[in-house]
């Protein structure tokens, strides 16, 4: 089944990814959500597009969105979408957003898609199935001390509004090289060796879903921010496992 559904999901992440450069780096109307975060007639045209080609295969399924909320709840198998993952970045014509599907079957991510279709990157993975970047296998880099690391967030000043500022402060200190390449292209980053630790303070289902299989079966870690491989906590980092137990050391010593 998770073979099938990760053919299928890659498939209609094309489909939906595809949709979303009809309007990339054209002058569209952006709008503010009640929690001030903004959206595009891209993003819902996307979803809505992503949720058409799923219900055309699987109309028994459920679907959980970040635009249009859930469907079948009760189904085992839910697809969760975020049509664009980086609107800010899609906004300002920086090609680093993606289209992000993940598959839970009986609430366990079982299958994620990150795709980048401004560069045409697609990171797929099911579990027990591997993981691959734009068809071939991905994995993440095998860098053993974080001094040698490169260290990925979204939004510095979320660190301060979140009262996090001191454990950032930490992760920049223990690292190499601080960069700001985000949202979920960060993760995907981690898990196709070309960054060592991506950390999102906060997280929504439908931002997570999709990154968890992908880390995972590159070989890596994907985990929340006391040490558990989840993607229900509300945050996460992904890193590799030879790195996991020193950054989770770090992040023990200021999350309580």
């Amino acid at each position: 089944m998770i073979k099938e559904l990760l053919k299928a999901a890659t498939e209609i992440a094309k489909i939906g990814g595809h949709h979303t450069l009809k309007y990339f780096k054209k002058d569209v109307e952006v709008i503010s959500k009640s929690d001030d975060s903004p959206v595009t007639i891209a993003d819902r045209e996307t979803e809505q597009l992503i949720r058409k080609e799923i219900k055309k295969r699987y109309p028994e399924h459920g679907i959980i969105g970040e635009e249009f909320g859930k469907e079948n709840e009760e189904s085992d198998i839910q697809w969760v979408l975020d049509p664009i993952d980086g609107t800010k970045s899609f906004i300002h014509g920086i090609p680093f957003y993606t289209t992000l599907i993940g598959i839970l079957i009986d609430n366990e991510p079982k299958v994620g898609i990150i795709y980048a279709p401004a560069l045409e990157e697609l990171c797929a993975a099911g579990i027990g199935y591997g993981a691959t970047l734009n068809g071939e296998p991905c994995r993440v880099r095998d860098t053993d001390k974080l001094e040698d690391a490169t260290f990925l967030v979204t939004e510095i000043d979320r660190f301060r509004l979140m009262g996090q500022q001191e454990l950032f402060q930490e992760l920049l200190r223990e690292t190499k090289l601080h960069r700001t390449w985000g949202d979920a292209y960060g993760h995907m980053m981690v898990a196709t060796g070309r960054a060592d630790l991506m950390y999102d303070p906060e997280l929504n289902i439908w931002d997570a879903a999709a990154l968890l299989p992908v880390v995972q079966e590159s070989g890596g870690i994907f985990s929340d921010n006391k040490g558990r491989q989840t993607i229900h906590s509300g945050n996460g980092y992904s890193t590799n496992k030879s790195l996991f137990p020193q950054v989770k050391e770090i992040f023990e010593a200021h999350i309580k």
